[in-house]
């Protein structure tokens, strides 16, 4: 029977992709998202970097749920804007989540700059905790530039307008298994997870 682990998000799309990534490294784990525990608490992002962030999420979760926990605190850093929104990258625009008000500000930030200034990275942390105090946090970087137009219905948050270095396509313009082999977060929880036996034994 496999190992049951908390991702701490209610995101439902990350938690398909992170279970996709954590398969496809070979690590027979039984990933479940939030929803799983209705009662658990909502954890406050109050970390100034994503590394803070994901530890954070992780170590309050397993703590509710008894379980090993992962989380992962992601987001775009735009060169021109000095990295932001960064760590703000979920509520950009004010309201968490919202993905299409995020992006939109986003692109009108950038209304007046050139193409060849519009370099950005995705970036990951990735952390495992359990109760008892073991942990560990990761990071994953994609390096890319952004659109000036949304492309593409694959992914989500800003995946529509960022094209990976050496790209012509947006990340949302390619197939999950191909974005999960190149992207930060593919790159976070590869390297997370080869210190699952060390956390969770």
């Amino acid at each position: 029977m496999s190992l049951r682990v908390v991702l701490a998000t209610r995101n439902a799309h990350k938690v398909v992709e992170v279970r996709r990534i954590l398969a496809e490294a070979g690590l027979a784990v039984d990933l479940v998202g939030m929803d799983a525990f209705p009662d658990a608490p909502e954890v406050a992002e109050t970390g100034l970097t994503f590394e803070e962030n994901a530890l954070l999420k992780a170590r309050a979760i397993a703590q509710a749920t008894g379980l090993p926990a992962i989380a992962d605190d992601s987001g775009l850093a735009v060169d021109v804007l000095g990295g932001m929104p960064g760590i703000f990258s979920a509520r950009w625009a004010g309201g968490h989540g919202d993905d299409i008000a995020n992006l939109q500000l986003v692109l009108a930030q950038l209304s007046d700059v050139a193409d060849g200034h519009r370099g950005a990275a995705f970036v990951c942390a990735a952390a495992i905790a359990r109760q008892g105090g073991d942990e560990h946090v990761v990071r994953g970087e994609l390096r890319g530039r952004l659109t000036r137009e949304p492309r593409g219905t694959n992914g989500f948050g800003y995946d529509p307008i960022f094209c990976p270095d050496g790209e012509r396509r947006t990340t949302a313009e390619m197939e999950p298994r191909e974005k999960d082999a190149i992207s930060h977060r593919g790159v976070a929880f590869r390297a997370l997870a080869q210190h699952f036996g060390a956390i969770v034994e």
